[in-house]
């Protein structure tokens, strides 16, 4: 049998002011064919898992597409057309099909009414050109505004149980082992989703503890009883201003859509009575220095206002200000700044020359540093990651990169691309050892937490502003839906 697989991943931040265009998808991968399985075969993503299980099954894989780039804004109409037009060209020729492994972002977002919901547009059309009985089985991330046409489209949708996202690969072998049981007669997965009227906060998405854990556990629960293939809590991403922008829950089942139905509204059931216990906390920028400063190092501070795993500016400044204030500290910050690395590789290792440091995207996340800094040196910026991280991902590339440091003791890793700092290669690779440093500034809520907990003495996340500031109500939104928990009680 042939499965084939298609995959289109990006997380669409709409209140970024970067917009997402084509040369950023063919910098970070566009792939069509065996090329899509050589980049993923062996490594932890979820088309991983999708080749791996159908592998197991005795199934041939069809790999025909995958394109993704690093969150950033809307994603401009010329790239949705363009990205839609290869995708489906790639299906076109791909000879009979008896199942299609789907891996949107759940998130993605476009320019125009119609690509709002991007991932909903392009499963529609993708069910309308197989038709109603070729099973369509998807992975998403928890991330995902989940909409009624993206549930409508497939057969089963599996969202990853982790945020930290460390489980990609076994929700992509879920996928692919379900596919296999539903192509042998085995199973005939149906599934329902629920749409409960409540946002969850960014700052307490963290799946391993209160309040996401309990949830987790009752989902948990549900998988034990007859009939029940799958569940899936959608955590929803509150920086895309789209009608989709929330929670959901989805439950998959063996040919009872009743039973589907009353698991995801029994999980929404639970969010709704217990809603205020997502709202967040929010600790200030000089209480989190104070903190950080007070004890023994290193303390990560996580940048939650400039959050690159959540499309932000990757350039913000405002705890490091803090910390310069202070007077001496040592701290590390990694800034995209690629007219200060010029800068940097202009004067050369070993000197010291004058930089205005970060704050160059918009007005949201800080002015620049200006600071006298010695050159400490020059990297290619590539590196790789052995272990499990969030996002699945392997190889990294930040492009080239200059290593700064201020005499007060503030080092700044200045970076060409943005880069979600994931791994601890960000520091590593680079000749920097995070014991060093009283203070780690983290770009992020979630994601960073699996590489830099186990060097940390403590994390603290920070209630900075930007373009993923952690409160979801500074910012004004025209498309959502209303009444939604906690702009509206």
């Amino acid at each position: 049998m042939r499965v084939g697989i298609l995959s289109l991943i990006h997380e669409s931040n709409t209140f970024s002011h970067t917009p997402t265009t084509l040369d950023l998808f063919q910098r970070d991968g566009i792939l069509t064919g065996e090329a899509v399985a050589d980049h993923f075969r062996g490594g932890f993503h979820e088309i991983s898992g999708f080749l791996e299980g159908l592998d197991d099954a005795g199934m041939d894989a069809v790999p025909m597409f995958y394109a993704s780039t690093p969150p950033s804004g809307r994603i401009t109409r010329e790239t949705c057309d363009a990205l839609i037009d290869l995708m489906f060209r790639q299906l076109a020729g791909a000879g009979p099909l008896d199942g299609l492994l789907v891996a949107p972002h759940g998130a993605n977002a476009g320019e125009g009414a119609d690509y709002h919901d991007l991932d909903g547009f392009w499963l529609t059309r993708l069910r309308s050109e197989v038709g109603p009985n070729l099973p369509v089985i998807c992975t998403i991330d928890p991330h995902a505004n989940l909409s009624q046409r993206m549930i409508a489209a497939c057969d089963a949708t599996i969202a990853y149980r982790t945020n930290p996202h460390l489980d990609q690969k076994q929700r992509g072998l879920e996928a692919a082992a379900l596919m296999a049981r539903t192509l042998h007669g085995e199973v005939r997965p149906v599934q329902a989703a629920a749409f409960p009227a409540v946002a969850i906060g960014i700052e307490r998405q963290d799946t391993s503890s209160p309040p996401c854990l309990p949830l987790y556990e009752k989902a948990d629960a549900w998988l034990k009883a007859p009939g029940v293939l799958s569940d899936s809590i959608v955590l929803g991403f509150p920086y895309a201003d789209v009608p989709e922008m929330g929670s959901a829950f989805i439950a998959v089942t063996d040919g009872d859509p009743d039973l589907a139905r009353r698991i995801a509204d029994d999980l929404a059931g639970y969010l709704v009575a217990h809603r205020d216990e997502f709202v967040g906390e929010f600790v200030t920028i000089p209480d989190a220095v104070d903190a950080a400063l007070a004890g023994e190092g290193p303390v990560c501070l996580l940048d939650m206002g400039d959050n690159v795993g959540g499309g932000s500016a990757a350039d913000g400044t405002l705890i490091a200000h803090e910390l310069l204030a202070r007077g001496s500290a040592t701290a590390f910050l990694c800034l995209y700044d690629p007219e200060s690395v010029e800068r940097a590789v202009a004067a050369g290792v070993g000197a010291r020359v004058i930089l205005s440091m970060g704050g160059k995207t918009d007005d949201r996340h800080g002015p620049p540093i200006r600071a006298e800094v010695r050159v400490l040196g020059i990297h290619e910026g590539r590196f790789t990651e052995s272990a499990v991280r969030h996002g699945g991902k392997t190889d990294f590339n930040m492009g080239v990169t200059a290593v700064v440091a201020t005499d007060s003791g503030l080092t700044v890793s200045l970076t060409s691309l943005r880069t979600v700092p994931v791994s601890l290669g960000m520091m590593t690779s680079i000749g920097l050892d995070p014991a060093d440093f009283q203070v780690l500034i983290a770009k992020g809520v979630h994601a960073p937490t699996a590489a830099y907990a186990p060097v940390s003495r403590r994390l603290i996340r920070v209630d900075t502003p930007g373009a993923t500031t952690a409160d979801m109500r500074r910012f004004t939104y025209r498309y959502r839906r209303r009444p939604l928990y906690p702009f509206e009680g």
